[in-house]
């Protein structure tokens, strides 16, 4: 991490930086498990559905967003309402610096403030 970056939590005015990070991952890799990408408007929607009960964080790098991570729901019967999974996404200029490490850690603070037991990071 620069001395120019922090970690924040995600803003509607995110939605067209975490759309186009998260494209690469729909376009590149398997691990979304999606087919298409969202666009802004979806991924705006889903960070308002996620911070309604959990972290979600965005890194900036010289005002810009470059990453973000968030915890969500990790199973949906009752007793796993203790539990959180973890998802974290960074444009790759962001990769290998520190900033998952730094974000997890801080994930993992926000949940436990908020009572939780268990995060997964899948």
């Amino acid at each position: 991490m620069t001395g120019d970056s922090i970690i924040r939590v995600a803003r509607a005015d995110d939605a067209e930086a975490l759309a186009r990070i998260y494209a690469y991952y729909v376009e590149h890799t398997a691990i979304t498990f999606e087919y298409e990408a969202p666009d802004a408007a979806e991924m705006n929607a889903r960070r308002e559905k996620i911070l309604k009960h959990y972290p979600y964080l965005v890194a900036e790098q010289a005002g810009r967003a470059v990453g973000y991570a968030y915890a969500h729901r990790h199973m949906e019967r009752a007793a796993y309402q203790w539990n959180a999974e973890l998802s974290i996404y960074l444009s790759r200029a962001l990769a290998g610096k520190g900033w998952g490490r730094r974000a997890y850690g801080l994930l993992l603070e926000l949940l436990a403030l908020q009572g939780m037991k268990a995060a997964y990071g899948c």
